[in-house]
């Protein structure tokens, strides 16, 4: 098992991944091209194995207005028949160890439970328009104390017109929930 940086020679194993990964979705898949196509700033990372992409983690930039305030953690996958064996974790903890997210104000969407194992703590400010009080959004090294929105890159918004489904609270939630059943959408 190797964890590289995504390059284009790999980038199209990171695709099907995220497919596999995310059944009845095109919506990880798209948001992770388009966010490719477009260049946009991205550190991402995947896991490979007997020359199969087995797992993917990426961290986009998070916006105060137009001001860069930290990075996003999504999507992150774990191929389904290799779930509960570690690799998440893993790849997770190689990604924070890295010089461009050590130092960075991280923010998840996801499964609390999950990520406080990594220092993850509920977050009250900002507000995360996809999760309604807050109470699936996290933070890590984040110092906010006043209110604002947390904005995105465009590619999010993008990636739900043209994706099988469109995101919704629950899928955006569902992408990064952790454990067992972190790739799987709520129904």
């Amino acid at each position: 098992m190797k964890i590289q940086k995504v390059s284009a020679d790999n980038q199209a194993k990171v695709y099907a991944l995220l497919r596999q990964a995310f059944p009845g979705s095109n919506y990880e898949a798209t948001l992770v091209e388009k966010l490719h196509q477009n260049k946009r700033p991205i550190h991402d990372w995947v896991c490979i194995h007997r020359n199969k992409a087995i797992a993917y983690i990426a961290f986009s930039n998070a916006f105060h207005g137009n001001l860069l305030c930290g990075l996003h953690l999504a999507p992150m996958a774990v191929a389904p028949d290799l779930q509960k064996q570690g690799i998440g974790t893993e790849l997770l903890n190689f990604a924070l160890r890295q010089a461009e997210i050590i130092s960075q104000p991280l923010f998840v969407l996801g499964k609390p439970a999950y990520y406080k194992k990594f220092g993850f703590e509920p977050c009250q400010q900002p507000v995360c328009p996809f999760d309604k009080n807050n109470r699936h959004f996290l933070g890590l090294r984040n110092s906010s104390k006043h209110s604002f929105t947390i904005g995105y890159e465009a590619e999010f918004t993008a990636a739900s017109m043209v994706s099988s489904k469109p995101a919704s609270t629950e899928n955006v939630k569902a992408k990064n929930q952790g454990g067992r059943n972190q790739n799987r959408r709520r129904r």
